[in-house]
């Protein structure tokens, strides 16, 4: 997420979790994380993440969210991913000057739905500071995913109460099944 790194809020209890059910898992570090860049985000994922191939489930935060959907909408066709979990994700300009460069054309949902093999787990809190509940639904009706809206979980970062996620480990074992 914009200036996060591995051991923010929630990410290393996640990866503890997965690796403990015997998951193989990456938290990168990306690029000038203050300023977020598609251009240094979306290649930077691609490297880190290896050849696609349906074993492969991606997780992202908030504009690692549209990182991810970025990179999937990259894809070459028949490339696609195991699956997708979106914690407070978004697919529009949220007014944030840093992040218009992931807006400058339009993005292509249609074709990014086809890229996950066992779709998307989008989670969305109901008092996000930033990103409003419409994105739930437009990833529900967009990109069929299923839904999660927590009570009081703000942006799932920084937050005394986001130390933890256990919703992120049951949707990977939801594709791993």
């Amino acid at each position: 997420c914009w200036d996060g790194y591995p051991e923010y809020c929630w990410y290393p209890w996640v990866k503890k979790e997965l690796e403990a059910n015997g998951f193989s898992v990456e938290v990168p570090a990306f690029p000038e994380a203050d300023s977020p860049k598609q251009n240094l985000w979306v290649p930077y994922l691609a490297e880190n993440a290896g050849v696609p191939d349906d074993n492969l489930v991606l997780i992202g935060h908030s504009v690692g969210c549209i990182t991810i959907l970025r990179y999937l909408e990259s894809l070459r066709e028949g490339e696609r991913v195991g699956g997708v979990v979106l914690v407070a994700g978004f697919t529009d300009d949220l007014g944030f000057e840093e992040l218009k460069n992931y807006f400058q054309t339009p993005i292509d949902l249609d074709k990014i739905k086809s890229r996950s093999k066992n779709g998307f787990i989008a989670i969305h809190s109901d008092n996000d500071p930033f990103v409003d509940l419409k994105y739930a639904d437009i990833f529900q009706k967009k990109l069929g995913a299923e839904i999660i809206t927590k009570n009081g979980m703000g942006h799932f970062s920084g937050e005394e109460n986001c130390t933890e996620l256990s919703d992120v480990i049951d949707a990977i074992e939801e594709f791993s099944t």
